[in-house]
């Protein structure tokens, strides 16, 4: 037994070395190209996974969903909002909180009722698709939006959107899975989805408090960065452990230590230390996560699903248009008049639906369904294919989309404008 764990050991440090060497030459290659780094990455994945079955690749080596949403998500969603200006998510609040909570059950809702007419898939099913689906994951936009120059409030609405409707969304998909293997009532399902958010936010809360006062006590920049890492793997390990939220509570522990903590407890060298070092741990960990996702996609079974696909990328399409001008830009509007404040700039509306790409944490919760689970593979492909329709049609058209919807005069002209509304 300790020669295979040996051997395992050693074929998933090789593993990570390849996928790590693969990183920084699609990083080289692409800087020639107009193409966002993560797609080139989800590019070569897919490559890698149609020429597999013809490599000595082991049985062993498989992409599980607690890889990613154990190993890899925590470490990014903590390094992304422990970097937000705190003043500008404080502002931009109030639209996030739509887009992550309303929006994310709006489009599990329509996901579900477009599948169901368009394919006959069981609402129940479509739901749990729609779930999978709602959380949105803009890492191959970003870095067009800091080359373009994207007033930085928009960018903190699309960054705080998957920040936070990462965890919301695997609070409904959880209740979804639940809810088709036992009768779940709907004042179950939101009491479950209410005490969930809320538990889950006061122990990331509870944590990065902890965390900065512990801090403001060490003089040692070493020690304060692993405090750091602890803090964002610990508290989505306690939270998962407690059956509750370990993405938001590590947003939350983000949160908490990126605005008190670097304000009352770092010193000048601490805070530059940490900048660094969770700068490189994203952007490695982002590289690992996209190919990862190209690996985890079949191209042939996505073939056989491509009806069902194609109803769900119509579903995410009108969920889209429904969450956007909808939801977010008619609250908006309707703020606005109240309060006497300009709206949420239209071009920004235009931005944000085109930015609304899906990744890594839909492909996880689809390699998370249950063995025995009703329609599992079907669930699966839908999935994968939205995933890689977005990431390929939205992500390669990304720059061009906000070229030509901002521009450089309507950048400058919204950036005095709040996205909360």
């Amino acid at each position: 037994m300790a020669r295979v764990a040996g051997h395992d050991v050693l074929l998933a440090i090789r593993l990570f070395v390849a996928l790590v060497a693969a990183a920084a030459l699609v990083g080289l290659v692409v800087r020639r190209l107009a193409m966002p780094y993560t797609v080139a990455l989800v590019l070569l994945g897919l490559g890698v996974s149609l020429v597999a079955p013809l490599l000595p690749v082991p049985e062993s080596i498989v992409i599980t969903p607690e890889l990613v949403l154990s190993v890899l998500l925590p470490g990014l969603v903590f390094e992304a909002v422990y970097t937000l200006d705190v003043r500008e998510l404080r502002r931009a609040f109030g639209g996030i909180a739509l887009l992550a909570a309303p929006g994310v059950i709006l489009t599990a809702v329509v996901v579900s009722l477009v599948l169901s007419v368009g394919t006959g898939l069981a609402p129940a099913l479509g739901f749990v698709v729609g779930a999978m689906v709602a959380a949105t994951d803009p890492a191959a936009v970003v870095a067009t939006f800091g080359r373009l120059g994207v007033p930085s409030r928009l960018e903190t609405l699309v960054e705080g959107e998957s920040l936070f409707n990462d965890g919301t969304g695997l609070v409904v998909f959880a209740i979804a899975v639940r809810a088709v293997q036992a009768d779940v009532t709907p004042v179950d399902a939101l009491v479950a989805f209410t005490a969930t958010v809320a538990v889950s936010a006061v122990i990331g809360a509870a944590a990065g408090w902890l965390a900065s006062r512990i801090i403001a006590t060490v003089d040692d920049h070493l020690i304060e960065l692993t405090i750091s890492v602890a803090l964002a793997y610990g508290t989505y390990v306690l939270a998962d452990a407690l059956h509750k939220s370990g993405v938001i509570a590590t947003v939350v522990a983000g949160v908490v230590l990126g605005s008190y903590g670097r304000r009352t407890a770092m010193s000048a060298r601490t805070r530059d230390a940490l900048a660094l070092v969770w700068e490189f741990l994203a952007f490695l960990l982002t590289a690992l996560v996209f190919l990862l996702v190209g690996l985890a996609i079949a191209i042939p079974s996505l073939i056989e699903a491509l009806p069902a696909i194609a109803w769900a990328v119509l579903a995410i399409v009108i969920a889209r248009v429904l969450v956007v001008y909808v939801l977010l830009g008619g609250g908006s509007r309707l703020r606005a008049a109240v309060r006497h404040r300009e709206p949420i700039p239209t071009p920004w509306l235009h931005v944000l639906f085109w930015a609304g790409l899906r990744g890594a944490v839909a492909v996880a919760m689809a390699l998370s369904l249950p063995i025995d689970f009703p329609s599992r593979s079907l669930l699966q492909e839908i999935t994968f294919g939205v995933v890689l329709f977005t990431l390929l049609v939205q992500g390669l058209s990304v720059d061009v989309v906000v070229r030509r919807v901002l521009g450089p005069k309507a950048s400058r002209r919204a950036e005095g404008v709040s996205p909360a509304g």
